[in-house]
Formats: structure tokens, sequence, C-alpha cells
């Protein structure tokens, strides 16, 4: 049961994870276009948006394997 719980938290700081870069990565672009920042630099942000969400996968698939041998 224990680690059913250890499982149930981190898929709770997972989605708060992808909720947040998410919402960060909404007002990066938000701002870059009030600031009237250059493509490049927007890029900059969407790259860094790109990595946030890569390791949210990452930990994901973790997640997803655990409870998988779990079950065994």
């Amino acid at each position: 049961m224990q680690r059913q719980g250890n499982s149930a938290s981190a898929g709770q700081r997972l989605a708060l994870v992808i909720a947040g870069v998410g919402i960060l990565w909404v007002c990066a672009n938000v701002a870059g276009s009030y600031l009237g920042l250059s493509n490049r630099t927007r890029a900059l942000f969407d790259l860094a948006a790109l990595a946030g969400f890569g390791w949210a996968f990452w930990i994901a698939i973790g997640i997803w394997r655990s409870r998988q041998n779990d079950k065994d």
C-alpha cells in the first residue's frame, strides 16, 4: 500500500509540473509579444518549455514502469 501512495503523490507532482510548465510557457509568449522580444528569444522560451515537457514525459514513463513492476 505504501508504494501506491508514493505513486499517487508522484503523479500529482507530475501533473503540477506539467501545468506549471504550460502556464509559464503561455506567460512567456504573452510577455514576449508584449515586450517585443525577438523571435530568437521567444524560441529560447519554447525550447525551455519543450525540455520541461520532455522531462515530465520521462518521469511519467518512470511512474508507469514502477506501477507495472508493482503488479507482479
